[in-house]
């Protein structure tokens, strides 16, 4: 009976059996078309099986399999995430933060941001505002508890989100090598 098994369970294995090279960088690998193949079909279907991936692809289970590693190895691929609903999961409010440290509270606001679970982005910024957050919340009520949580240590200016026209998306994967959707194309 054969067992099948998760791409991280296979990585993992084959990262503590030490057979693969960490000599690969991001843009070696990314010149393979292979590659950029199987990163566009994690992309559209990240729970995609190995034996699916390899028969899309034209190669053995196992020369996956030691592809995808690779390109965990070389962080290309940074992890396996589940995407929820925020919505869904009781918060349907999202808020943008923009956050101006006080003088000498900037390695605060970082702290702050990093322990408030509200807090699901927090990006370093350029320009007056030095921080930008994105914070999702059970309703508008709770937008003051966490304001005043940043007011503490500089000054804030809030927008709501109202509609998200284009969410949360992948990267192009642009390549040197031929066009990879061709051939994925091909294959289907």
């Amino acid at each position: 009976m054969l067992h099948r098994y998760t791409k991280l369970e296979v990585c993992q294995a084959l990262r503590i059996g030490g057979q693969v090279s960490k000599s690969n960088t991001s843009s070696e690998l990314l010149r393979d078309a292979r590659n950029v193949e199987l990163l566009q079909l994690l992309v559209d279907d990240p729970r995609m099986g190995t034996a699916d991936l390899a028969r899309r692809v034209g190669m053995s289970a196992p020369a996956v399999r030691e592809r995808v590693l690779r390109l965990e190895e070389a962080g290309v691929i940074r992890g396996w995430r589940l995407d929820l609903d925020p919505v869904a999961l009781g918060y349907p409010v999202c808020a943008i933060v923009r956050v101006r440290p006080a003088p000498g509270q900037l390695p605060k606001v970082t702290e702050l941001a990093r322990a408030l679970l509200q807090v699901v982005e927090c990006h370093r910024v350029t320009g007056e505002d030095c921080f930008v957050l994105k914070v999702h919340l059970p309703s508008i009520d709770g937008l003051d508890v966490v304001l005043d949580r940043f007011l503490a240590h500089g000054h804030t200016t809030t927008s709501i989100v109202q509609s998200t026209p284009v969410p949360s998306r992948g990267l192009p994967l642009a390549s040197d090598a031929p066009d990879a959707g061709a051939a994925r194309k091909r294959r289907r």
